[in-house]
């Protein structure tokens, strides 16, 4: 189950982000999700339970967003939304075309508890 590793790997970039920042919590990942990223959804969710226990992103809500397969056609120029099994042009039916999304893994938002840094003053 390579969704554990990930998950972990997910856990050492958002622990390294949140520390940086002075978090003493985190409430909330945003992760987008390609359909030719590799990674099943439904996995990573069961995963991320297991490897979060523990960290500073124990209680934080998991939120997957998957991202859209989409094609740039090197015939007619035009980028358009494509099935993950038929990397076609949706213009012109072409299949010289090159991916432009739909196999990310990516964090696209945290959301954290930063305590207040102002001091009163003397």
């Amino acid at each position: 189950m390579h969704e554990l590793s990930i998950c972990q790997a997910l856990l050492d970039q958002v622990e390294g982000i949140a520390r940086n920042h002075g978090a003493t919590r985190v409430e909330r990942i945003l992760l987008k999700v390609g359909p030719l990223s590799g990674v099943e959804p439904v996995l990573i969710q069961h995963a991320y339970t297991l490897a979060a226990a523990g960290t500073i992103a124990e209680t934080a809500e998991l939120v997957i967003e998957t991202a859209e397969v989409r094609v740039h056609c090197t015939v007619c120029g035009v980028e358009s939304p494509a099935a993950p099994n038929r990397l076609l042009c949706a213009a012109c039916g072409s299949f010289q075309t090159r991916l432009v999304s739909g196999d990310e893994l990516l964090l696209a938002q945290l959301e954290m508890t930063i305590p207040d840094r102002t001091e009163p003053a003397s």
